[in-house]
């Protein structure tokens, strides 16, 4: 199934990834401070992986020429569009839903990870 995107330009689709990496971001920091789990970040340009304890990595990178987004996990790879505020998958699950399945899933506890929006 594929999802409709909203068009964006190339400034807004930078913003809005900008704005999903930093929510992981800080996301992962606060379980960090509050010792719920020890996540490894490392960015480099529009790559962002996760380093899960006995979970492996999770990844999670820009494709600017498509404007999508891209989440690798164990559990399979995914492209998002973005869509009204959203980034979507061809199955219309949203990114930080997905992701937080991906995360909960490889690290063995329940992660919550919220859209910034």
């Amino acid at each position: 199934m594929t999802q409709p995107s909203t068009p964006l330009t190339d400034l807004e689709y930078d913003a809005a990834t900008s704005k999903v990496f930093a929510a992981i971001e800080a996301a992962v920091d606060r379980w960090l401070q509050q010792d719920v789990i020890d996540i490894d970040t490392q960015r480099t340009g529009g790559l962002l992986e996760l380093t899960v304890p006995r979970g492996g990595k999770i990844v999670i990178n820009t494709q600017p020429p498509l404007h999508e987004l891209w989440l690798a996990g164990r559990s399979g790879g995914y492209h998002f569009k973005h869509n009204a505020g959203r980034w979507i998958d061809r199955d219309g699950r949203e990114f930080f839903e997905r992701l937080s399945e991906c995360a909960s899933e490889q690290a063995g506890c329940a992660l919550r990870f919220e859209s910034p929006v």
